[in-house]
């Protein structure tokens, strides 16, 4: 084929196979819903619409903006907004969640691309909430680093966890959150404050799930194969 056939080959190529396999049933969740969640913004503003607790929140690429949101919060962190870090000679870097000052905040660099900084919530512990359809399963996370107290995946080895129950009023503002995103499957990240409160950090669309099954016996695989099998349990 010449290059303008390829190119339309192509083309139809992704609309013929990819619309084939847009149209299967059972996603868990569906690509294009995947993709749309893992927007920050997006599922921020749906946790708000649902009820839910979010911390002040800021997304910038101005250095201004950024300097008088810490000087307003009092304390804040940095966030990417998506999991992937760098790879060059130096090896792989991750960026994790990051604790900022008004000073790093006052960086030019900042307008080299968009940020996400948030108000830092005081927390006794950390919860990952796994949502099967109408199944919940929470995990309780203590860190017992410093780094890990920040952002827990930035040092596995000083997590311990335990299984708990999900707050109904939580259950019910997760439920329409997923509602809202279109989303069968839903790995929720929250921070628990001293006054027992719940505030919301995340969902990630497409998260892992088999180490806190491990950790903590709670049935997440059985769960979701009885999703997958249409035959889901309350």
């Amino acid at each position: 084929m010449s290059e303008s056939e390829r190119r339309r080959a192509t083309v139809q190529a992704r609309l013929g196979l990819g619309g084939l396999l847009a149209s299967l049933q059972p996603w868990l969740n569906h690509p294009h819903q995947i993709g749309y969640s893992e927007f920050k913004p997006v599922q921020l503003r749906a946790a708000v619409a649902c009820g839910l607790r979010v911390p002040r929140t800021v997304v910038t690429y101005d250095p201004g903006v950024a300097r008088a949101f810490v000087t307003d919060v009092g304390r804040a962190v940095y966030k990417p907004f998506g999991g992937s870090g760098i790879c060059d000679t130096d090896g792989h870097r991750q960026v994790f969640c990051t604790v900022v000052d008004v000073e790093q905040c006052g960086d030019p660099n900042i307008s080299r691309t968009m940020h996400l900084f948030q108000q830092w919530v005081p927390k006794d512990y950390d919860v990952r909430l796994t949502v099967v359809d109408s199944r919940f399963f929470a995990a309780r996370i203590d860190a017992a680093s410093e780094s890990a107290q920040v952002d827990w995946r930035s040092d596995y080895a000083a997590l311990t966890y335990q299984a708990i129950e999900t707050p109904e009023v939580i259950r019910s503002q997760a439920s329409a959150l997923l509602g809202k995103l279109c989303l069968r499957f839903g790995a929720l990240d929250f921070a628990v404050a001293p006054d027992c409160q719940w505030w919301f950090l995340e969902c990630n669309p497409n998260g892992q799930w088999a180490w806190i099954e491990d950790e903590t016996g709670i049935p997440i695989s059985g769960a979701l194969a009885d999703a997958l099998e249409g035959h889901p349990k309350t």
